[in-house]
């Protein structure tokens, strides 16, 4: 009797070690681990994102918003001043371009809980002085001239003021990747190409438009 009683309890003891084992290995912890784990490289990911980019990616971004108001505030100019279609649609076509480019500078600085300046609260693109003018504005005095000007006159001095303008943009752009560790950013590399190819594009077209008036306008 002593040697089944003890036998009984070795096999009991063996069944709850058993069922303790199976318990410890169950796999339903394992959800909550993968969630943790995803969790984790979520959260690293963000960190590295937020990392890449730096101060001088936020001065082209806020320097541009102001670079960009000044040329909608030529554009506004253009309806009242010409009778050539062919200088409405291109003052349109940068008026829209540039109006979309400060939208997604504006947002890509407010995701970043970086300030976003608001072209639409006035002078933006106006600094202390001319001297603290960007690459390529107009400054006060030019700006008057060519609120002044009407005709052929108005007309010559667009073409000659925006492609400067343009030409300060892609200063800008260069400026910005050559700065150590700037332009890495994948949304903000992304934009600042675009910008470039677009003011290439509207430089050759306005090119164009200097050579003589483009028949039919």
């Amino acid at each position: 009797m002593k040697r089944s009683g003890l036998l009984a309890a070795i096999v009991f003891a063996a069944a709850c070690g058993g069922a303790s084992t199976t318990r410890e290995t169950s796999p339903e912890p394992a959800p909550s681990t993968d969630a943790g784990r995803e969790r984790v490289t979520a959260t690293t990911a963000d960190t590295v994102r937020g990392r890449r980019y730096t101060a001088a990616d936020v001065r082209f971004m806020q320097g541009m918003i102001g670079h960009h108001a000044q040329a909608l505030e030529m554009t506004v100019l253009v309806p009242a001043r010409t009778g050539r279609r062919d200088f409405l649609l291109l003052s349109e076509r940068i008026a829209v371009s540039q109006q979309d480019e400060i939208a997604r500078m504006r947002r890509w600085l407010l995701d970043r809980g970086e300030e976003a300046p608001d072209p639409a609260a006035g002078h933006a693109h106006h600094g202390a002085g001319d001297h603290a003018l960007m690459p390529g504005m107009l400054t006060r005095e030019e700006l008057a001239r060519l609120a002044a000007a009407s005709g052929a006159e108005f007309d010559r001095l667009f073409l000659e003021f925006m492609i400067r303008h343009h030409e300060g943009a892609l200063t800008m752009v260069e400026t910005l990747f050559a700065s150590p560790g700037a332009g890495q950013d994948s949304e903000l590399f992304q934009f600042a190409t675009d910008v470039e190819a677009d003011q290439r594009a509207e430089i050759d077209r306005m090119r164009r438009l200097q050579a003589g008036p483009v028949p039919g306008t």
